[in-house]
């Protein structure tokens, strides 16, 4: 109180600076026309719990859904996603419509193009060129939109791509793809690609346990290249993916680091994998993907998690030898 008996109002408070959302705590990188947060979302497994397993039961609809806004919410601003994800009654692409159109203004969809699958599951051919059209229309008419923002092309084992990526650049010239990228590669495919179309991210197999001289070489490539490097199986292989038990698991002496950081960190085995995958440059943006509410809020919060030199010592991490430029397309 005052000398006159009355209350003294408080110092007006300072201003506060909105908090970061939980997907944005490792940091953004620029992915063809949006700034993207580097913790994002994989599709491939909403449709049912074991991805790309014909005759498999699918995921209930209302959960599914309910994940896709959750991770909205949470900051997440990159999806990556397919026409070919889906089970006998759900559509990745379909339940991305439902749940999220209209569509915010920051959120980008990455879409994948070349292999196919019939309605009952089993897998077709990889596309011809001429097919790649058709290909994109289903990914435009199944997600509600007139332009696709990334599309991948997906190689299976190829070599030759030239053509096939020389399709998708006509799509974009015609306005229905902003960008292209690649899944699945090797630096010769970027070679022939590169010419053609700006590549502005790389997707292939790549985490803790999916190392190797040659999938290093890739990650190192893109970060001198500018090219955002998005790895698939990061959390624990693609045994997880087939139902394999879950990661961390057992008595393995190969383990113990990981369970051991793990524990210092109050954090699980897969969230350490995530948190690695994002310590191997600027330019990696992870896509960790699950139906299940409690499991997503997981892996966004390992976009907080910080290594420090001995725990990636400890995992093995061997740093990019150069600090990767941002795309060239300006904010």
């Amino acid at each position: 109180m005052n000398a006159h008996g009355s209350h003294t109002a408080p110092p007006p408070s300072a201003p506060t600076t909105p908090a970061a959302p939980p997907a944005g705590a490792a940091g953004t990188w620029r992915l063809g026309d949006h700034t993207v947060n580097r913790l994002g979302f994989g599709a491939m497994r909403l449709p049912s719990r074991v991805a790309l397993q014909p005759g498999l039961p699918s995921r209930d609809r209302e959960s599914a859904i309910r994940v896709l806004r959750t991770a909205v919410d949470l900051g997440v601003n990159h999806i990556d996603t397919a026409a070919f994800y889906f089970s006998p009654l759900r559509s990745a692409n379909e339940l991305i419509n439902t749940a999220l159109a209209p569509y915010p203004d920051e959120l980008l969809i990455v879409t994948k193009v070349g292999p196919g699958r019939e309605p009952g599951g089993r897998w077709v051919p990889w596309a011809r060129p001429e097919q790649l059209r058709g290909q994109v229309e289903e990914n435009l008419r199944q997600l509600g939109r007139d332009h696709l923002d990334v599309v991948n092309l997906r190689v299976n084992g190829e070599t030759e791509i030239a053509e096939h990526f020389g399709a998708l650049a006509d799509l974009r010239r015609d306005g229905l793809i902003r960008h292209l990228g690649l899944s699945n590669v090797n630096p010769d495919h970027l070679a022939q690609a590169e010419p053609i179309a700006p590549v502005v991210c790389v997707q292939n197999r790549y985490g803790l346990a999916e190392r190797d001289p040659a999938r290093d070489g890739m990650l190192r490539l893109c970060a001198e290249r500018g090219i955002a490097f998005v790895p698939f199986y990061a959390i624990a292989g693609e045994g997880r993916e087939r139902g394999a038990a879950p990661d961390g698991q057992g008595s393995d002496p190969a383990q113990a680091p990981l369970r051991e950081i793990a524990g210092a960190h109050g954090a699980t085995p897969a969230q350490i994998r995530l948190a690695w995958t994002l310590h191997q440059g600027p330019h990696v943006l992870a896509i960790p993907g699950t139906g299940d509410p409690a499991h997503l809020a997981e892996n966004v919060a390992a976009a907080a998690i910080r290594l420090g030199p001995e725990e990636l010592a400890r995992l093995g991490a061997t740093p990019p030898p150069v600090t990767p430029t941002n795309p060239a397309t300006p904010d």
